[in-house]
């Protein structure tokens, strides 16, 4: 049995990230990739109309620590859903 949290109508949030692969890790800040039609984003936006000061700095400091974490190397993406203060 899986069983999965419903989000009502979530936000697609994408943090652009680079990591050196020595332990630091930096954003680039995020995009709204909400906007979609058969699986294929239609219209991207950045800064997300949908986060707000702190939740932007909270997500990117998060994705920041990650690649840091994970001693990752070269430029990425870290993918979310976002509903109501909420990241998943």
């Amino acid at each position: 049995v899986y069983i999965e949290k419903y989000l009502e109508k979530p936000r697609h949030i994408e943090v652009q990230v680079f990591g050196d692969g020595a332990g630091r890790g930096v954003h680039f800040g995020e995009r709204d990739c909400s906007l979609q039609r058969r699986h294929q984003k239609v219209w991207e936006e950045a800064p997300s109309p949908a986060l707000n000061a702190e939740e932007r700095a909270h997500i990117g400091g998060v994705c920041a620590r990650a690649i840091a974490d994970l001693g990752y190397s070269g430029a990425g993406t870290i993918e979310f859903l976002y509903e109501n203060g909420g990241f998943y």
